[in-house]
C-alpha cells in the first residue's frame, strides 16, 4: 500500500510539472496561434541560471530563482521581438520554422557555454529538507509541487478572467484583427 501512495504522489508531483509547462504551451499558442519549441528551452536556461548563481556566484537559492525568472522573461521578450515579431504575418510554416531553429539555437549555446555536462541542480534549504506523509518519505518539493501548480493555475484564471490585461488576452486570442482595430496592443499582449 505504501508503494501505491509513494507512486501516486510521484505521479501528481511530476503531472503537476508538465501541466505547467502544457499550461505555457497553451497560452502561447491560444493567443499567438504559434507553437513556441522554445519554450522548454527558456525554461532549460532559466535552470542552468540558476545552477550557476548557487554554485558559481554563490548566491542563495531563492535569489537565484528570482534572478532565473527575470533571465526567463528577458530571453522571452527577446526571442519575441527578434524572431517572433518579424514574421507576425508570415505563413504558419515559417513561424513554425524558426520556432524550431530558436529551439536549436538555444540547445547549442547552453551546451556550448556548459560543456554539454549534467549539472547538480542546488539544494534550496526549505523544500529540500526530507518529510514523511501518508507514510511516504520524499522531499518536501514533492509534496508542495501540486499545490503550487493549482495556486499558479487559479491566479492565472483569476488574472484571465478579472483583468483589462486578461480581457486584451482573450480578445487578441478570438480575433486579432479586431482586437488590434479596438486599441488592444497586440505586441504588447504577445
Amino acid at each position: 500500500m505504501t508503494r501505491l501512495i509513494e507512486t501516486l504522489i510521484s505521479g501528481l508531483s511530476l503531472g503537476s510539472i508538465y501541466a505547467l509547462m502544457a499550461l505555457g504551451y497553451t497560452m502561447v499558442y491560444g493567443i499567438a496561434k504559434m507553437l513556441n519549441f522554445a519554450h522548454g528551452d527558456i525554461i532549460m536556461v532559466g535552470a542552468y541560471a540558476v545552477v550557476t548563481s548557487v554554485l558559481t556566484l554563490g548566491m542563495p537559492p531563492l535569489v537565484a530563482i528570482l534572478i532565473s525568472i527575470a533571465v526567463c522573461a528577458l530571453l522571452g521578450i527577446t526571442v519575441e521581438f527578434l524572431a517572433y515579431r518579424p514574421l507576425r504575418q508570415a505563413p504558419p510554416l515559417a513561424v513554425l520554422i524558426t520556432a524550431i531553429g530558436v529551439s536549436y539555437l538555444l540547445q547549442n549555446l547552453v551546451c556550448y557555454v556548459t560543456g554539454g555536462l549534467a549539472k547538480q541542480f542546488p539544494d534550496i534549504p526549505l523544500i529540500s529538507q526530507s518529510v514523511r506523509v501518508f507514510g511516504v518519505k520524499d522531499k518536501l518539493a514533492v509534496f508542495i509541487s501540486p499545490l503550487v501548480a493549482v495556486v499558479l493555475i487559479v491566479i492565472l484564471v483569476l488574472i484571465i478572467n478579472h483583468t483589462k490585461f486578461g480581457m486584451s488576452m482573450r480578445a487578441v486570442s478570438k480575433d486579432f484583427e479586431t482586437a488590434q482595430l479596438m486599441g488592444v496592443k497586440i505586441n504588447r499582449v504577445l
